[in-house]
């Protein structure tokens, strides 16, 4: 062998240090290319997942019943009220606005915000067990700023007639339209902030029960003696004549025959002749309504057998009965006294309506009354009578 091909030939072996150096740039680029197809295949996957979380969360959602939909809505109201009521932050009920169709209509900044259904429930609970003509009367629900109660004065005419003869021409019957207007009851409770910061303090309860005591109250005064201008009218508000001369559009009375009291002889007579001046039709669901002190002066009556008048409620929760018919008392019946119409005595649920709308807002005030918070809460009410045939009255009078 030649020196230069000697030469040659070393020359074509590479250092120790090079092959390592050449071994290690291959193992990198080999540990990239595997490094970079595992990274491409994690979020392949990852996109297939988010794809099909999407696609179980939409059927889950279409699947869900309709009930529990409204239920979501009504949990987020009530914590969108809440907050409100606490700390005057209206964001949640604007958003319900957006989400909710069924509360686009229910929820205006400018007149306050509707109460959550639970709260208003409650409301609405405590109003029909007052003791308030509330409760036995005829109470509707609309939408309108007045309800219209048509009244058929007479039965439309009938006749009898053969196969052969002509049937005559029957009578026509007439009505009567009563128009009973809304009007707004307002109640105006007040807390202090620090209060309404106690996580621990029952808002919703608190503001339904102040609500509803002031509601009741002014309802109950209204439905007996309101004059019917911004507010109910009044049984004891419509013009009153003997019920021997009654005609529609008056409400009959009974004089007891005693200025401001009972005939001594026979006191149960002026009560019987009371009940008997309401007609058939009507008296299977009267009752009575007087206030406490006139209870207790009724309760005492005898008949000419020396039996009494009145009984007890046999049951818990049942009313007292006057001959037989159930009592109301209301404390806004006024006492008796001379000319005084003490008791009424009447089918209630035909004679009297409460019109009302479903809806209850408040509004938050922090400024009228610093350091303390005052809600405006409102709702439209109407009431008047709406069959002047099934309510009459007691005079403690002569005549």
């Amino acid at each position: 062998m030649t020196q230069p091909e000697s030469r040659k030939s070393a020359g074509d072996v590479s250092s120790p240090a090079e092959e390592l150096r050449v071994a290690i740039g291959g193992f990198v680029s080999e540990f990239k290319t595997f490094s970079n197809q595992i990274q491409s295949r994690i979020e392949q996957q990852e996109t297939r997942m988010t794809q099909f979380e999407r696609k179980s969360v939409h059927a889950a959602s279409m699947a869900r019943p309709a009930l529990s939909v409204g239920a979501d809505t009504e949990v987020s109201h009530r914590k969108a009220v809440s907050a409100s009521l606490r700390t005057g932050d209206d964001d949640g009920l604007r958003g319900l606005v957006v989400e909710s169709k069924a509360l686009s209509s229910a929820v205006a900044g400018d007149g306050g915000y509707l109460l959550d259904p639970q709260t208003a429930a409650s409301i609405k609970s405590t109003l029909s067990g007052t003791a308030s003509i509330r409760a036995i009367a005829n109470v509707v629900t609309v939408d309108a700023t007045s309800y219209d109660v048509l009244i058929d004065h007479s039965e439309m005419g009938a006749g009898w007639a053969n196969e052969t003869d002509p049937s005559a021409e029957t009578g026509t019957p007439g009505i009567d339209r009563i128009t009973i207007a809304l009007h707004e009851l307002s109640a105006l409770p007040k807390a202090s902030q620090r209060l309404l910061d106690d996580s621990a303090f029952d808002i919703e309860g608190w503001l339904a029960g102040r609500i509803a005591d002031k509601f009741a109250r002014s309802e109950a005064a209204a439905f007996i003696a309101g004059d019917g201008v911004d507010k109910p009218k009044g049984i004891l508000s419509y013009p009153v004549v003997d019920n021997d001369v009654w005609d529609w559009g008056n409400v009959g009375y009974v004089a007891t025959g005693v200025d401001g009291g009972f005939d001594a002889t026979s006191p149960a007579d002026a009560i019987i002749d009371l009940v008997y001046s309401l007609t058939a039709e009507y008296r299977s669901g009267a009752s009575f309504v007087m206030n406490s002190r006139t209870a207790g002066t009724l309760r005492k009556l005898k008949d000419s057998d020396g039996r009494f008048l009145w009984s007890d409620g046999l049951a818990n929760g049942e009313p007292a009965r006057l001959l037989g018919y159930p009592v109301l008392v209301a404390e806004d019946m006024p006492e008796i006294g001379s000319d005084s119409l003490s008791v009424a005595f009447g089918n209630f649920a035909a004679g009297y309506t409460v019109a009302e709308r479903p809806d209850l807002r408040v509004l938050r005030d922090p400024f009228s009354a610093k350091p303390h918070v005052l809600f405006y809460a409102t709702k439209r009410v109407g009431g008047g009578i709406s069959d002047f045939a099934a309510i009459k009255l007691l005079k403690f009078g002569i005549a």
